[in-house]
């Protein structure tokens, strides 16, 4: 049986960042080793508060939770509470989390896991690409230590805040670039492959019926962001952004991607955040980025629900 993968997200929760967290921590695939936190969907002080009620009401004990980056690097925070609502994570009622934070800053528990895992860790940044651009400017030399960086953001094709770009790139653009020029090798989940992850109501359902106290939880998150995603852009089933990044390091079959190369457009007035993938070569630049295209469906929400059958019987 092959090994866990030793993983750490960054994250910005989020109900998809909610989702990707409980994949990670309940696949035997992957070994969660930390969480990390970004102002993304929310400030950094209400992912960190939703990072921790995740944690708490799915019973992920022992895995460290770090906040991260307050602001992008060199721009205002733009937060995204007509999606996820003013706390981040609306919908069901949680109670006080019981899991707690460290003391250290984000990219400092980065640093430290890094260093003290003993093999190459996979990163998997499921919000702005601040605390990851930050931890490689200040921490070039850990860089062999990065198995490989898994992201949710960007698209091959349109954006969901503006014509062109997606949200997570689009909030920290100089981030971004700063990841996928890094020369670490970056897998990139974005719009064009997790809108095929869409939460249609079978999949509500299945959560819902799991008739564990975390499944009913779960139903409700995803009822709520099918709401958001039904008023603003008038979709029958929301996409589930996030845990498409995770489950390709859990599977790699479970999301094909191919080689290109990609740039992010810093200056465009209108399409500024963009992620310019050349997907047919016509750059004549070599690939840095495998770019995600196709998810299997169906195997990708056995993965989810069984993940969250295994928390739920533990929580």
């Amino acid at each position: 049986m092959t090994a866990p993968t030793p993983v750490v997200i960054d994250c910005d929760p989020g109900h998809d960042d909610a989702i990707a967290i409980m994949l990670a921590a309940g696949d035997p695939a992957v070994d969660l080793l930390a969480i990390t936190t970004v102002a993304g969907n929310q400030t950094v002080a209400k992912t960190t508060l939703n990072a921790r009620r995740i944690c708490t009401v799915a019973g992920i004990t022992g895995v460290p939770i770090a906040a991260g980056c307050a602001r992008p690097l060199n721009q205002p925070l733009r937060i995204a509470d007509d999606v996820h609502g003013e706390s981040g994570l609306d919908g069901p009622a949680f109670g006080e989390p019981t899991v707690d934070v460290t003391g250290e800053h984000a990219v400092d528990l980065l640093r430290r896991v890094l260093t003290d895992h003993p093999e190459p860790v996979t990163l998997v940044p499921t919000g702005p690409l601040t605390n990851i651009a930050l931890l490689l400017s200040r921490h070039p030399e850990l860089t062999p230590r990065i198995r490989e960086i898994v992201l949710m953001g960007g698209s091959t094709e349109r954006g969901n805040v503006t014509p062109y770009a997606e949200a997570n790139v689009f909030v920290d653009p100089e981030a971004a670039q700063i990841v996928f020029a890094s020369g670490v090798p970056v897998t990139m989940c974005g719009l064009n492959v997790t809108h095929q992850a869409l939460v249609t109501p079978d999949v509500t359902g299945r959560l819902a019926g799991l008739g564990t106290e975390l499944g009913r939880l779960c139903a409700e998150l995803m009822t709520f962001f099918g709401s958001t995603y039904q008023r603003l852009w008038n979709f029958p089933a929301p996409p589930l952004h996030d845990p498409v990044a995770v489950a390709r390091v859990i599977d790699p079959a479970l999301v094909r991607c191919v080689a290109a190369h990609v740039e992010i457009e810093l200056r465009g007035s209108h399409t500024r955040g963009a992620t310019v993938v050349d997907l047919h070569g016509y750059l004549r630049r070599p690939a840095n980025a495998r770019v995600a295209v196709e998810l299997d469906r169906e195997a990708f929400w056995d993965r989810i629900v069984s993940a969250i059958a295994r928390l739920g019987r533990q929580a």
